[in-house]
């Protein structure tokens, strides 16, 4: 299905203004429900009073990148965490503190996909890391009774597995040739500036995700 595209102003972003004929989705913080301050206050809670020094939504050191990219071990991750961390802590409260970000995938939305995948060709592009990964799938197949969250979409790629993560312009590029896709002819939603940026930069129609915003409105505004 062909769709119309009607800009939404972002002040510094020129956008493309041609016929959308498929989507990529970001995941956490579009799709899934995310809190990054939970993360934060967990860590605090375990003693890691300087956490926010290493990680923020918007920022973060190379040891996440890396983890997000598959390039270090969950254990090694784990160890890295240790550093900001006063006292021994097990790998199963690390891991919960990491995971206190992730929130609930609405039910309505996961419908609503099967119906936008009718109509569309829709893709998934996500930073994400292996401990993650095992934790919303287990959420999903407990919440939903989805065992593959990939079958929602034509094709999903986690960053963890392709070794590619956004913003790089690789990351996109990956996406658009495994999938034979026109750069212009193709629209990323994210809720991250700097995603969008690169997007736009590998050629695609982007759009950020305000906070004030759901995914199925903006859907909505460039099809007929």
């Amino acid at each position: 299905m062909r769709c119309k595209w009607n800009a939404l102003a972002i002040p510094g972003y020129v956008y493309f203004r041609a016929m959308v004929k498929q989507i990529i989705f970001d995941l956490g913080g579009v799709l899934i429900n995310l809190d990054f301050k939970a993360t934060s206050d967990a860590f605090k809670r375990l003693g890691a009073g300087n956490f926010d020094a290493a990680y923020t939504q918007l920022k973060q050191s190379d040891v996440f990148d890396r983890l997000d990219r598959g390039e270090i071990s969950d254990e090694d991750f784990r160890n890295y965490l240790r550093e900001f961390i006063p006292q021994p802590v097990s790998d199963a409260s690390l891991d919960a503190a990491w995971n206190g970000m992730i929130l609930d995938f609405p039910s309505e939305r996961l419908q609503w996909l099967l119906e936008l995948k009718q109509r569309m060709p829709i893709y998934l592009l996500s930073n994400t890391n292996h401990i993650h990964v095992r934790y919303f799938s287990a959420y999903l197949k407990e919440a939903h009774g989805i065992n593959d969250l990939k079958t929602y979409f034509n094709r999903a790629y986690y960053s963890c597995e392709i070794g590619l993560r956004k913003p790089d312009v690789a990351a996109f590029e990956f996406v658009l040739r495994e999938n034979n896709l026109v750069p212009h002819e193709t629209l990323f939603i994210d809720d991250t500036h700097h995603h969008v940026a690169g997007a736009l930069q590998a050629g695609l129609q982007a759009t950020l995700l305000e906070k004030n915003q759901r995914v199925e409105d903006i859907v909505q505004q460039i099809m007929y």
